[in-house]
């Protein structure tokens, strides 16, 4: 019994291209600067992103991170989502390791951080405070992409207040496909952007952190601080190279494949759910607290799900449409027993 796994976008197994450029990467030794499959992916992942420098990292937790260190020093703060992954699930990295206290907002429906409250949350010149120096958005959120012009005015909103800003561009590739536009048309209003190669691009491992050669240089000396200084990790970047250049315009089959979950399980009773918010590959589906039942009834049928009173069901690279009929029918065979 095939498994489909909806549980996330990383669940993804490697494809068998990504195998085989795994097994006849060059390699040598990165932390010397001299691993040649390494330094062609975070060439190409600059040129896509029109930053000046990249630099291949284990996650994107350790991508953040390096961001918000090379970007604030000790008793600085960053302004970020409530509920963002560099503040919500990254294990407090940036207090603990960092000494750079966060300054939470809640997120607009949108997934968009009102400028507004950023300018109020900003602290004055005085040494009561932790100085404000970083503001962090997050793309996509919970499956929803954030308008360009207004990307385009935190930039500017950033520049007038001399901060810093950094996007946790995790789904990056998805906003832009989305939307329809190259990515650079989103990372061009940062001065750094953190993209994952594990999530809808496919890749088994990495990340890249993509910004300035100043800061891509404080940040690859943070990477080695943290332990984060691989040796031939040419094999990992090998997949990546694949990912960037043959998985990012299939993302759209992705959002399709979303799109039509949302429109099944929306016909079905006992559950709720709103196609019409939809965006990328994420639907979002309350279920009255019956998770752990409608799990263990799912598990038997060989698919995966997360969640409780709310599911997020993500689609990715190994679910296919004829997939999404067989999760839908799974769907409707539970509610309409109970």
């Amino acid at each position: 019994m095939k498994v489909i796994d909806l549980r996330s976008d990383t669940v993804t197994q490697p494809t068998r291209s990504m195998r085989m450029a795994m097994a006849e990467a060059e390699v040598g030794d990165d932390v010397y600067g001299e691993d040649p499959t390494v330094n062609r992916l975070e060439a190409m992942a600059a040129e896509l992103l029109g930053t000046e420098a990249a630099l291949f990292v284990a996650s994107g937790t350790q991508s953040n991170l390096l961001a918000l260190m090379s970007h604030c020093e000790r008793g600085d703060e960053y302004i970020v989502g409530q509920d963002a992954h560099c503040y919500r699930y990254e294990g407090g990295g940036a207090a603990v390791l960092g000494s750079i206290q966060p300054q939470p907002l809640e997120f607009e429906q949108d997934g968009t951080l009102d400028l507004a409250r950023v300018a109020r949350a900003i602290k004055p010149a005085d040494h009561h405070f932790a100085r404000t120096r970083l503001l962090c958005l997050e793309n996509t959120v919970a499956g929803k992409v954030l308008p360009l012009d207004y990307l385009a005015r935190a930039h500017a909103f950033a520049l007038e207040r001399n901060l810093a800003i950094h996007l946790d561009g995790a789904r990056i590739f998805n906003a832009a496909v989305k939307q329809g536009v190259p990515v650079r048309e989103i990372s061009r209003h940062f001065d750094s952007v953190s993209v994952c190669l594990s999530k809808g691009l496919g890749a088994p491992v990495g990340s890249l952190l993509c910004g300035t050669r100043v800061l891509i240089e404080k940040a690859h000396r943070w990477r080695k601080v943290l332990g984060g200084g691989m040796r031939q990790a040419g094999l990992l970047a090998a997949a990546g190279i694949v990912a960037l250049s043959g998985h990012v315009d299939r993302l759209a089959d992705d959002h399709e494949n979303a799109r039509r979950l949302a429109l099944g399980l929306a016909e079905l009773k006992g559950l709720t759910v709103d196609p019409a918010s939809v965006q990328t590959n994420m639907v979002f589906v309350g279920v009255g607290g019956r998770g752990g039942e409608l799990s263990d009834f799912l598990k038997q049928r060989g698919i995966m799900i997360f969640g409780q009173e709310n599911l997020r069901l993500v689609t990715h690279l190994d679910i296919t449409s004829g997939d999404i009929d067989t999760v839908i029918a799974a769907f409707g065979e539970f509610f309409a027993g109970k």
